[in-house]
């Protein structure tokens, strides 16, 4: 089973600038995910899609292939990581005639996963019938106890009202908050879809704190910190 690894890092990050090659633990950001990918011995090729040339050369430096730049249409703030995940996709069926079988999207976004916790994504997809794989944490808040949302009339309600009252948080559902740490998702299923939830979902549960989501610096002092 050919199974590919991809690294989606574009350039322009607002939230941080220079994220996806800012140093962490004296490494660029996206070094953590190429090496927690090349710990993982199922991952036969790790690509990293970038729009960025400064990119590209720090991912060559650590071992990952880089054959394309993206185009810059589907690397803008509001371009959806789909269409780059299929991007990458097409480039490869066009190349070489093929899908892989297994496709895993490893974001910058998570350098305190470890690799175990690829390799249980990977466990759970090889179960089968299924189409997408991705990570979840415990959830801080829940939309059925403490999660408002405003009204029309200015005022606050439940994001997800119960159909009975609910009075103690542990009486709610359980819910999570989906992570970055890692998406194992069939090709065909990006090809011929548009968004994760279309298909059959499985998740893996990542603790807290290996599951920190860089999107700003206050993320990344945060990940530092528990790096430290």
């Amino acid at each position: 089973m050919k199974t590919i690894a991809f690294i989606f890092a574009r350039g322009g990050s607002k939230g941080l600038p220079g994220k996806n090659i800012r140093l962490l633990g004296g490494k660029p950001l996206i070094a953590w995910s190429i090496e927690h990918a090349r710990a993982v011995q199922r991952i036969d090729r790790i690509i990293v899609s970038t729009d960025s040339q400064e990119i590209a050369n720090v991912a060559k430096e650590y071992g990952a292939e880089v054959p394309f730049i993206r185009p810059e249409q589907i690397a803008g703030d509001t371009s959806p990581e789909w269409l780059a995940w299929r991007h990458a996709l097409n480039y490869l069926h066009c190349t070489e005639g093929k899908l892989p079988n297994v496709m895993i999207s490893i974001p910058c976004t998570a350098p305190l996963r470890l690799p175990i916790d690829i390799e249980n994504c990977l466990d759970e997809y090889e179960k089968g019938d299924v189409d997408v794989v991705v990570t979840v944490s415990d959830a801080y808040r829940s939309p059925f106890f403490n999660m408002v949302k405003e009204n029309s009339d200015g005022t606050v309600g439940l994001v997800n009202p119960p159909v009975s009252s609910i009075g103690r948080r542990q009486d709610s559902p359980d819910v999570y908050d989906m992570t970055t740490v890692a998406y194992v998702v069939q090709p065909e299923f990006v090809m011929d879809n548009n968004s994760i939830f279309e298909g059959r979902v499985r998740a893996i549960n990542i603790p807290r704190e290996r599951a920190v989501d860089i999107d700003t610096l206050l993320d990344f002092k945060i990940a530092e910190f528990l790096l430290s």
